[in-house]
Order: structure tokens, then C-alpha cells, then sequence
């Protein structure tokens, strides 16, 4: 087969334009100043294409991070990576927002939506519980410094709803203590639901798992502890009254602080001589 040549100018303008089409399928040449990267990128943004918002965003600190577009650009980059779902980028985009831009007047709302991007990671209860945790104290924090913001009020119906959380999972281990009749160790459970989430709708349910599982305990224990155990279920019983009179379970844990008196009415009468 004959070879073809080509004129070397021929050569020379296809490598240029292939040059070009690679710069642009690239897309690593579509700005050439901090405010047209922010421009691009913003409104990426406000289209809800994050993923391009992000790659503009970040172009704009090809510029540095002094210029007057900057403190818009790492905003606006925070929230594209909570937006893509990528909270941990997200958190620390905001953290940095914190950081390098204290005197910036959207302090404030970058760190509430620095304790939203730890409160999307929130787990369901069943799961590890680490980043509600860092929620709650970032909202609190939150709440602590900016008590007259407006986004206090959201911010403590948030911690009251992830508490709930913390309380469901303790409950939860409480029973599952109880169906394998790990009674001691469910009782104690039960107790630190309402101890350390009083504030929570689990609060009077866990009072009245204490009492059932003090009382199994009891039932259960050699004679010389029932007692005891007998009198830490009448306390939880106390207490559910007290503090939940309105409480659904009332009439349930009536039934088992009966039982309650009957089993320490028995222990007086064979205890006497």
C-alpha cells in the first residue's frame, strides 16, 4: 500500500486543534478571573448542579484566597459539597469558612450549617450514633454564642429531636438486656434513658421499664438481695408518678407495683420468727 504524506503545516494545524478540543472537553480553561469562577460557579449552584459548582468554586482560589471574591467562593463551595451529599467535605469547607473569615457577618449561619452537615450524617438509631452527637454540640454551641438569632428556635427543635434519637438507642439496648433476661443490666439501662434524656418523649416509658425489670430482678435474686431491688423498683415507680401523671403507662405500672407489695409482703411474713 502507498504511504500519504502530509504537508508538515497540515501536521502542525491538526495537533493545534486537537489542542483545543481537549482544552475544552477538558473544561480546565472556562474562567479567567476570581469573579467569573464565583459567577459560574453560583449559579451551578442555584441550578442544583453541584458538581460543577464545586469545580468552578474551587477555580476561584486559583486566585488566592484574599481576593474580594474569596469568602463567597469557600461559602458557596460548603455548601455545593453538602448539597452533593459529601458532608465531611462540606464540614470542613465550613469550618474553614470559620477560620480564615471571622469578621465575614455570615459567621453565624455558616456554623449553624456546619452542625446541619453532622446532623445529615445522623444515623438511625440502630446504627453508631457518633455524628449526633457532634450535631447536638455543634448545635449547642451554636445556640450559646447566637442566643438572639433566629435560627436558635430550629436549632433547639433539632437537638430535642436527636436526643431522641440517643434516647431511642439507649432504650432499645434496655430491652434488648430484657429479652435475654439480663435483668440488672436492663434496669440500669432503663435508668439512664430517663437520667440522661428526661427531656425526651422515652422518658417516662424508660421509668416504667425500670420498674418491670427491677421487679424481675428481684423476683429472680436470692433472698437476701430481693429487698433491695424491690425498693430501686418502688423508687422508678415514685418517680413515674410524680413527674408523669398523665402518663399512658400509669395504669400498667400500678399492676406491677402491686405484685411490687405482694413479693415484699411475702418477704416480711418469712421473715418473722
Amino acid at each position: 500500500m502507498p504511504r500519504i504524506s502530509f504537508p508538515a503545516s497540515f501536521v502542525l494545524l491538526a495537533l493545534v486543534s486537537l489542542f483545543w478540543v481537549g482544552c475544552a472537553g477538558s473544561g480546565r480553561v472556562q474562567y479567567e478571573s476570581p469573579k467569573e469562577a464565583f459567577d459560574k460557579g453560583k449559579a451551578f449552584y442555584d441550578e442544583g448542579d453541584f458538581t460543577k459548582a464545586i469545580e468552578m468554586l474551587q477555580g476561584a482560589f486559583d486566585f488566592g484566597r484574599t481576593h474580594q471574591w474569596a469568602a463567597d467562593a469557600q461559602l458557596y463551595l460548603a455548601r455545593s459539597y453538602r448539597g452533593n451529599k459529601e458532608f465531611l467535605l462540606a464540614a470542613n469547607e465550613f469550618t474553614r469558612f470559620t477560620q480564615i473569615y471571622r469578621s465575614d457577618p455570615r459567621i453565624p449561619e455558616a456554623e449553624y450549617e456546619l452542625a446541619m452537615t453532622y446532623y445529615d450524617r445522623s444515623a438511625k438509631y440502630t446504627l453508631d450514633q457518633t455524628d449526633t452527637e457532634r450535631a447536638i454540640t455543634q448545635f449547642q454551641l451554636f445556640m450559646t454564642r447566637y442566643a438572639s438569632n433566629p435560627l436558635v428556635e430550629e436549632a433547639t427543635t433539632r437537638v430535642v429531636e436527636l436526643r431522641g434519637k440517643l434516647a431511642q438507642k439507649q432504650f432499645h439496648t434496655a430491652i434488648l438486656y430484657e429479652k435475654r433476661e439480663y435483668y440488672g443490666a436492663a434496669a440500669v439501662s432503663y435508668e439512664a434513658v430517663f437520667d440522661r434524656y428526661y427531656d425526651t418523649e422515652w422518658a417516662d416509658d424508660a421509668l416504667y421499664g425500670a420498674i418491670k425489670a427491677y421487679y424481675d430482678y428481684a423476683r429472680l435474686s436470692i433472698v437476701e438481695k430481693q429487698s433491695e431491688r424491690l425498693r430501686l423498683a418502688e423508687s422508678n415507680y415514685d418517680r413515674l408518678i410524680q413527674i408523669f401523671p398523665e402518663s399512658p403507662l400509669i395504669k400498667d405500672a400500678e399492676a406491677v407495683y402491686k405484685d411490687i407489695q405482694a413479693l415484699m409482703s411475702s418477704l416480711g411474713s418469712a421473715s418473722k420468727p
